[in-house]
């Protein structure tokens, strides 16, 4: 058991009582208002005309890849420096993910290298925002535009994240998050979609709940409610909501107690020159769902200071390692070490430290101690 894991979920009272107010009804836990409700609260948050609940940031992606009508030798560019989901949105329907380099600043898609991957079957891009910052949507928006391509964001780690006024969640056509245990706010799982797209919002309703047009609650009515298309079983449960509502109303107390505890951390660790802190674009606000450094030295040092601090009852890990050498990609579709140079390379350097909103000083201290005393430390004996 780590001293100081990765990750403690927020959470207080009020989220007890909205879960405990759903059991206690006996009826609707799996559809009615606490659903809408929190919908409603995040598209408001968001900025956006529509928000869809859905039971994973996952089952959001493969929503999205359903409604777009992606099929087989449509091509979708992703980053490999990301969680698998993103990746594996297009062959949910068949189509081909293409991987593109990423940027050292934001560890997003890179717009040059997403440009160089476009051929005639490119039917959309998925750009992930990484950690709780952002990456270039704004170059990678306008790449979409010149192109006439989907643009979809990935912003299951930065909800509450901004590009000057603007928020994380707006660039796109559409967007999702996810709601599982570290992130900025958390449901334990659970996703969401948000859109400014009415007929894209209609057919996502069809297609979270088996095709059927539901033109009233399912589960009380004696109507008769057809089955228009192919649908799946993506929706979340009504006590999901109730905490993810609970949730949303703490985020701006939530996300301001991660800038603190990151800045403090920015300024223990300023020092230490063996390793890069995280950028925070000076047009962004970055709200630190992962804590993420850079080691100089690369692989070795950096695998070498994971293990140390784990010895000190520290949890870090490696987010992400590339994708596309994962052992399902190398064995189904033949990629190796090389394709992505840039993106391979920095993954070998990355390592995600403890953050989140409850860490406390001394937690932060002795973190830190432990960083600077590895280095100080002759780690090749």
């Amino acid at each position: 058991m780590h001293k100081i894991p990765l990750f403690k979920i927020y959470t207080d009272q009020d989220d007890v009582k909205a879960v405990t107010k759903v059991v206690k009804s006996g009826m609707y836990w799996a559809i009615g208002p606490d659903i809408e409700a929190f919908e409603n609260a995040l598209a408001k948050y968001v900025g956006t005309k529509y928000a869809l609940a859905f039971n994973s940031g996952t089952s959001a992606l493969h929503a999205l890849a359903i409604a777009y009508g992606f099929k087989e030798k449509d091509e979708v560019i992703v980053p490999s420096f990301s969680f698998i989901a993103t990746a594996n949105t297009p062959l949910f329907v068949g189509a081909k993910p293409v991987f593109a380099e990423i940027k050292d600043d934001d560890f997003g898609l890179d717009p040059k290298s997403v440009e160089d991957k476009i051929t005639s079957r490119t039917k959309a891009i998925i750009a992930m925002h990484y950690g709780g910052g952002t990456c270039d949507i704004q170059s990678i928006k306008k790449i979409a535009k010149k192109h006439k391509l989907i643009l979809i964001e990935d912003a299951a780690e930065s909800l509450g994240s901004k590009v000057g006024k603007t928020m994380v969640g707006n660039f796109g056509d559409s967007a999702i998050f996810s709601f599982c245990g570290p992130k900025v706010i958390t449901t334990g799982e659970g996703g969401a979609i948000t859109t400014n797209n009415k007929d894209l919002y209609e057919k996502l309703k069809l297609v979270r709940s088996h095709g059927r047009l539901e033109t009233e609650n399912y589960f009380s009515s004696t109507a008769f409610m057809e089955y228009a298309t192919l649908g799946y079983n993506f929706r979340m449960s009504t006590m999901t909501a109730a905490l993810g509502s609970s949730q949303l109303k703490k985020i701006n107390k939530i996300i301001s107690l991660r800038r603190k505890n990151a800045k403090y951390l920015d300024y223990k660790l300023s020092k230490v020159e063996n390793i890069i802190l995280p950028k925070a674009n000076k047009e962004s606000l970055h709200v630190y769902q992962m804590y993420t450094i850079i080691v100089k030295e690369g692989k070795a040092v950096r695998d070498s200071l994971k293990k140390y601090l784990h010895k000190k009852g520290i949890m870090a890990k490696i987010f992400f390692d590339p994708v596309h050498l994962s052992y399902f990609y190398r064995n189904s579709h033949g990629y190796k070490k090389g394709y992505l140079k840039f993106t391979e390379n920095l993954s070998e350097k990355v390592l995600s430290l403890p953050m989140y909103p409850g860490l406390t000083k001394s937690e932060m201290d002795y973190m830190t101690k432990s960083i600077i005393d590895f280095f100080q430390y002759d780690f090749n004996k």
